[in-house]
C-alpha cells in the first residue's frame, strides 16, 4: 500500500521527473561542450621498502606489512608536501617565461604586466628554485608573484588537484599520475615532481643520518670515557688495597683457615689424649718408686726439659712460618736429640731393681715429651687461625666494593659496544646512497577519451537521482490523509464515501444530472455522490434534518452539499437545501435563491414561497458575521425547522466549518444527522484534533465522513 502511495506521488509529479533532469543535461552539455582534450602521463618510482634485493643491511628479513603500509603513506604524503609542488609551480613559470613554445598561453594578468615585471618575476622564480623556499605571502611584492602562479594554474592548490599518487598493489613501486590540457605539459609536471621529490628525500635521509652518526660518535665518545674511567676507579682501588685477585686470595685464605682449623683440633685431641695416658701410666707406681726414678735422671731430665722448651719454640716458629721445610729441618733434629736423651735416661734405670717397669716410664717419657709438642702447638695455631680470619674478614668489604666497581665498568662496556654497533650501522648506512629511484620517465600521452557524454549522462542521472531522494523525503515526511482508510484509522471514525478532485468552474450540476453530460472525472464524481447518498440515506432512516460540515474552510461542502441535494432529488424526493454558512454563503450566491432563511425565521415568507415543486428548495442567507442563534432564539428554529421537517423529505444544511466554534455546533445541535466532509491530501493537526474528538463526542448523531479531492488517476480505480 505504501509502495503504491509512493508511486503515486512520483506519477503526480512526473513532469518534475522529467523537466529536472533535462534542465541539467542542458546545462551540463553548455558548460561541457567547449571542454579541451585532455592528457595523461604516467611515471613510476621504486622505493626499495619491500625489495629484498635492496636490503643489503637488514639482518632480519621478515617484513610488518603494516610498518611497510605506514611507510608508503609517509612516502606519499610527503610526495604532497607543498614545497615541493612550489618548486614544481616556479620551474613551470620559468618554462613559460623563457621557452618559445609555453605549455599555457599568458593569463589576462600576465599579460597585463610590462618586461621588467616579468624579468623581475622570473629572477624571483629562479632564486627561490636555487634556494629551495617557498614564496613569502607576507612579502607584498613576492604576494603579487603568487598571483602570476595563481592566474596560470600553476599554483600549488591546482596541481594537487589533477596529480594522482597511489601504491601500485602490495609491491615496491609507486605511481604517480597527471592529467592536462598539453601533454608535454603532464610529462613535465610529473618528471619535476618526482626529480625534486628524490631530491627532497635524499636530502632529508641524509641530513637526518647524518645527524644521527654525529650524535652517536659523540654519545660513543662519552660511553668510552665514562667506561675507561671506572676502569681506572678499580684500579686504582686495587692498588691502594693491595688486591691482586680477591677470588684467589679469598680461596686461599679459606683453604688455610680449614687446615690450621683441622690442625688445631687434631693438636686439642692429642693434648687430652696424652695427658690421660700419661695419667694412667702414674698410677702404676708407688711413690717409692718415683723417688728413685727421680733421683736417678735428674740430671738427664733437666737435660730432657730444656731440649723440650728448644723444641716448642721451633714447633711455634714452625707454625708460623706456614710449615717451613728448613725450620721443620732443625725441628726434626730437635726430635732426635729430644729422644736420644730419654734414651740415655732409660740406660740409667738398667741398674735400677725397678727394671721391670723400664717399659712404663719409657713410654711415659715418650708421652710426656709428645704432650708438650702439642701444646707447643696449640697457641701458634691458635694465633695463626686468628689471623687468617682477621684478615679474610677485611676482604669482605672488598668484594663488596670490587663488585660494584666491575659491575659499573660491565655495564658502561656493554653500553659502549651497543653504541659502537650502531654507530657503524649508521655510518654504513649513511655512506650508502639513497634507494628510492625514478625507474619510469613520464612521456607524453594520447588524449584521453572525451568525458562529455560521460558528464552529460551524469548530470541527468543524478538529477533524477535527487529528485527520487527528494520525493521519497516529502514522501516519508507527509502525514497526509489521501484515501478512506487513513482517514478512518486516524480518526477512528467512519467513512462513508470519498468523492474525487474536480473543477468545480467547469462542472454544470444540472446536465451533470439531467443530461449525463461529462467527462470520466465528472462521471465518477456523479456515481460517487450516488454512493454517498445511498450510504447518508441508510445513516438517516426515518430522519430527516442533516447539516453538513468540515473541520476547515475550503473543504467542498457547498459542491457535496448541492450534489447530494441533486442524488435525492433523482430518487423523487422533495429536498430542501438550507445555507447556514453566514460567513460565506456560498450556496446563496451559487443557486441565486431569492428565498432567505432570515426571512423564514422571522414569518416573512410562507411555506408555500420556499417550496419550489419539481425542483430542489433552497433557502439562502444574507451573509454577515452572525450565528443562527444570535439572529433567533433556538426555542424559535426548532419548531421552524420542524415544521419543515413535515413538508420535506430531506433537508440539508450546509453549516460553516469546524474552526467557528459555536457557528458550526449551534447547527449541530439542531441536527439529527451530522456529515463531515475532508479535503484529501491535508493533516490532522493542532486544532483539528480537538474538533475531530468532538464528533467522535457526538456517538450516532455523527453519520460519517465524506472524504472529497482524491485525486483519481491510472493508479486509481475509477467506479463505473
Amino acid at each position: 500500500m505504501e509502495l503504491q502511495k509512493f508511486f503515486l506521488l512520483l506519477y503526480k509529479r512526473k513532469y518534475i521527473l522529467l523537466i529536472v533532469p533535462m534542465i541539467a543535461v542542458f546545462i551540463t552539455y553548455f558548460l561541457v561542450r567547449k571542454l579541451p582534450d585532455t592528457f595523461k602521463s604516467r611515471s613510476r618510482i621504486s622505493t626499495g621498502l619491500v625489495d629484498q634485493s635492496q636490503q643489503f643491511l637488514e639482518t632480519n628479513k621478515t617484513q610488518d606489512e603494516n610498518k611497510i603500509s605506514q611507510q608508503f603513506s609517509n612516502l606519499i604524503e610527503m610526495n604532497r608536501l607543498k614545497r615541493i609542488f612550489d618548486q614544481v609551480s616556479f620551474q613551470l613559470m620559468v618554462h613559460d617565461l623563457t621557452s618559445d613554445k609555453p605549455f599555457r598561453p599568458p593569463s589576462k594578468l600576465l599579460n597585463e604586466i610590462g618586461p621588467e615585471a616579468r624579468a623581475h618575476a622570473l629572477e624571483v622564480f629562479k632564486k627561490h628554485i636555487v634556494s629551495k623556499e617557498p614564496l613569502s605571502l607576507f612579502d607584498k611584492d613576492q604576494f603579487g608573484i603568487n598571483q602570476l602562479l595563481i592566474s596560470m594554474g600553476y599554483d600549488e592548490p591546482t596541481l594537487q588537484k589533477k596529480i594522482i599518487i597511489y601504491r601500485v598493489n602490495n609491491s615496491d613501486f609507486i605511481d604517480f599520475e597527471y592529467e592536462s590540457e598539453n601533454p608535454f605539459l603532464s610529462a613535465f609536471v610529473i618528471n619535476t615532481l618526482i626529480s625534486e621529490f628524490v631530491d627532497f628525500y635524499s636530502n632529508y635521509i641524509k641530513g637526518n643520518q647524518q645527524k644521527a652518526v654525529n650524535f652517536l660518535d659523540m654519545l660513543m665518545k662519552k660511553k668510552y670515557d665514562s667506561m675507561t674511567a671506572k676502569m681506572r676507579l678499580l684500579r686504582d682501588y686495587k692498588i691502594r688495597n693491595r688486591v691482586l685477585n680477591l677470588n684467589e686470595q679469598a680461596k686461599s685464605l679459606y683453604n688455610q683457615i680449614a687446615d690450621y682449623e683441622s690442625r688445631l683440633q687434631v693438636a686439642l685431641k692429642d693434648v687430652e689424649a696424652y695427658q690421660g695416658a700419661i695419667r694412667g701410666i702414674e698410677k702404676k707406681f708407688s711413690p717409692q718408686d718415683r723417688r728413685y726414678l727421680e733421683s736417678v735422671v735428674v740430671d738427664v731430665n733437666q737435660s730432657v726439659i730444656a731440649t723440650r722448651d728448644r723444641l716448642r719454640q721451633v714447633t711455634n716458629d714452625l707454625v708460623k712460618s706456614n710449615f717451613d721445610p728448613r725450620i721443620k729441618e732443625k725441628q726434626d733434629s730437635l726430635r732426635n736429640e729430644l729422644e736420644s736423651k730419654v734414651l740415655e735416661s732409660t740406660d740409667r734405670l738398667l741398674v735400677s731393681p725397678l727394671a721391670n717397669k723400664q717399659l712404663l716410664v719409657q713410654q711415659k717419657l715418650n708421652l710426656e715429651i709428645a704432650l708438650d709438642q702439642a701444646r707447643s702447638s696449640i697457641d701458634p695455631l691458635t694465633s695463626e687461625l686468628r689471623r687468617l680470619n682477621e684478615k679474610f674478614d677485611m676482604l669482605v668489604p672488598h668484594e663488596a666494593l670490587i663488585q660494584s666497581y666491575e659491575g659499573s665498568v660491565d655495564v658502561a662496556g656493554k653500553e659502549y659496544l651497543d653504541i659502537q654497533n650502531r654507530f657503524n650501522q649508521t655510518s654504513l648506512e649513511s655512506s650508502m646512497t639513497v634507494q628510492l629511484r625514478q625507474i619510469e620517465m613520464a612521456m607524453p600521452g594520447p588524449a584521453q577519451p572525451s568525458k562529455k557524454l560521460l558528464l552529460v549522462a551524469l548530470a541527468g542521472i543524478i538529477s533524477f537521482v535527487f529528485c527520487l531522494a527528494a520525493l521519497f523525503v516529502i514522501f516519508y515526511l507527509d502525514d497526509s490523509i489521501q484515501n478512506a482508510t487513513e482517514l478512518a484509522n486516524k480518526t477512528n471514525l467512519p467513512v462513508l464515501a470519498y468523492l474525487p478532485y474536480i473543477n468545480t468552474s467547469m462542472l454544470d450540476l444540472t446536465n451533470l444530472w439531467k443530461n449525463g453530460e461529462g467527462n470520466r472525472i465528472t462521471i465518477a464524481f456523479k456515481n460517487l455522490l450516488r454512493s454517498l447518498r445511498f450510504e447518508v440515506e441508510r445513516e438517516m432512516g426515518n430522519k430527516k434534518l442533516l447539516v453538513v460540515t468540515s473541520l476547515t474552510d475550503g473543504e467542498g461542502k457547498t459542491l457535496i452539499s448541492l450534489g447530494l441535494a441533486y442524488a435525492y432529488s433523482m430518487v423523487n424526493k422533495r429536498v430542501l437545501v438550507i445555507d447556514g454558512n453566514f460567513d460565506q454563503p456560498t450556496i446563496s450566491e451559487t443557486t441565486g435563491a431569492n428565498t432567505y432563511l432570515e426571512d423564514y425565521l422571522k414569518n416573512r415568507i410562507t411555506l408555500g414561497e420556499i417550496v419550489k415543486e419539481g425542483k430542489i428548495s433552497v433557502l439562502g442567507n444574507r451573509g454577515g458575521d452572525t450565528s443562527i442563534f444570535e439572529f433567533c432564539d433556538e426555542s424559535i428554529v426548532k419548531p421552524k425547522l420542524t415544521y419543515l421537517r413535515d413538508v420535506f423529505d430531506i433537508i440539508i444544511i450546509e453549516a460553516p466549518s469546524m474552526d467557528k466554534l459555536n457557528k458550526s455546533r449551534e447547527w449541530v445541535v439542531l441536527a439529527e444527522k451530522v456529515v463531515a466532509i475532508y479535503a484529501a491530501g491535508t493533516t490532522i493537526k493542532n486544532g483539528k484534533k480537538q474538533s475531530v474528538q468532538y464528533l467522535y463526542d457526538l456517538g450516532d448523531q455523527f453519520a460519517g465522513w465524506a472524504l472529497n479531492k482524491v485525486i483519481i488517476n491510472r493508479l486509481n480505480k475509477i467506479p463505473k
